[in-house]
Formats: structure tokens, sequence, C-alpha cells
């Protein structure tokens, strides 16, 4: 498609669902205030704000538990290079990437079979919102320090990518908005839309920053 200009859309009466499970699970203080202001602002502006259940993201943790999506087309794009010069690879990117070897042809059609399904059940839920509403991640970035241990850095960053790989697994468009204070440090408000809703995202998501910056 050829490149357009977002148009923004109206606020008021937008129509936007949060997630209960999952999505705001760990969030730290810092987090919570600002998500919870920038919602509080929405509101006031008029936008249309609810809290949903969404039961197919309780389902994808199971359909993943006998591995994902990135170990093994990972494993397939990397292997050639990791029997070559696999000492040269970050110990942490090589360890998740190795074991997507072992992910069986049979594993990995039950999972993408279970993907399909997921969707179909996420997107019916969806259908009468106009967008989901998130934070980006649930904690703020963490000094370098604390991750010098394998896995508190291992549970970092499955934190800190939770959020957008369940819209990976759903095949869903997001964008990350600042909605921190200015000054203060960088919080980010997620809108997650439908597949290939790129356009109707984009058109929200003016809206959005500019009600936040106001």
């Amino acid at each position: 498609e050829e490149p357009v200009l977002p148009v923004s859309r109206p606020l008021a009466g937008l129509r936007l669902a949060i997630p209960r499970e999952i999505m705001r699970d760990g969030m730290d203080a810092t987090v919570t205030a600002t998500f919870e202001r920038a919602v509080a602002t929405l509101k006031t502006q008029g936008a249309l704000i609810v809290e949903v259940s969404f039961q197919p993201l309780l389902d994808i943790g199971p359909a993943m538990s006998r591995g994902g999506f990135t170990g093994p087309e990972s494993f397939d794009g990397h292997r050639d290079l990791l029997a070559r010069k696999g000492d040269l690879y970050d110990p942490r990117v090589r360890s998740r990437i190795e074991p997507g070897a072992d992910m069986t042809a049979a594993d990995y059609v039950a999972l993408s079979a279970a993907r399909r399904r997921i969707i179909a059940a996420m997107d019916a839920l969806t259908a009468p919102y106009d967008a989901l509403l998130m934070p980006t991640c649930p904690i703020m970035a963490p000094r370098i320090a604390e991750l010098a241990e394998d896995a508190e850095y291992f549970r970092l960053n499955a934190l800190l990518l939770r959020n957008s790989s369940k819209g990976n697994f759903l095949d869903r468009c997001s964008i990350s908005l600042p909605c921190n204070a200015p000054g203060a440090a960088p919080v980010g408000l997620m809108l997650m839309g439908e597949t290939s809703g790129d356009k109707a995202l984009f058109a929200i998501a003016a809206c959005i920053e500019a009600a936040l910056a106001r």
C-alpha cells in the first residue's frame, strides 16, 4: 500500500478495552500511576474505556508450552552460523536460539493450529472495540546492574517483552505512545489494533497522542 499520513479521528466516543488478564500483571508503582493517569485523561476527554476479560490471552501460554515460534524459526536462520561461529554469539542470545532445534515438526504444527484458533477467538471478542489499551511494559527500564545474574536477566527480559509478544502471537498491529509527565522517566501506553488494521490504529493513536499532550 502507498503510505498515507494518518487522519486523526475524534476521541469522544472512541471505544477502548483494557484487558483484565495478564497485560497489567506485575506493574510497578510508576507504571501503574502513569497508566491510570493516562486512562483518566482519556475518559475525561470522552473516550469510552472499559475493562474486559479476554480468555484467549490466557490460552497463549498453554499453547506455547512445548516451545514458541521464535526458537525454531531463529534456529533455522542461524544454524549454519552457530555451527561455524557459535562462540562469537552473546551467550544469552545463543541460549535462546539453540533450544529451537529440539521442537518437533508435530509440535510446530500443533502450535500453528492453536494460534489460528486463539486468533479467531480473540478477533470475535475484540470486534466491539476500536482498540485495546495497556502499558507497553509493566515496569520501568531496569538498571544494567540488575541484569548481572542470568536468572534475573531472563525474568526481566520476559516481563518487558510480554505485552508486545502477545500482540505478535495474535498477529496484531500495536503502537506505543509516551504517556509520562514531561521530564519524568519514560512510560509507554500501548494501543493494540486488529490484524492489518494499521491505518485505523494510526488514526486512533493520533487523537490519543494529542489528548495526552494537553
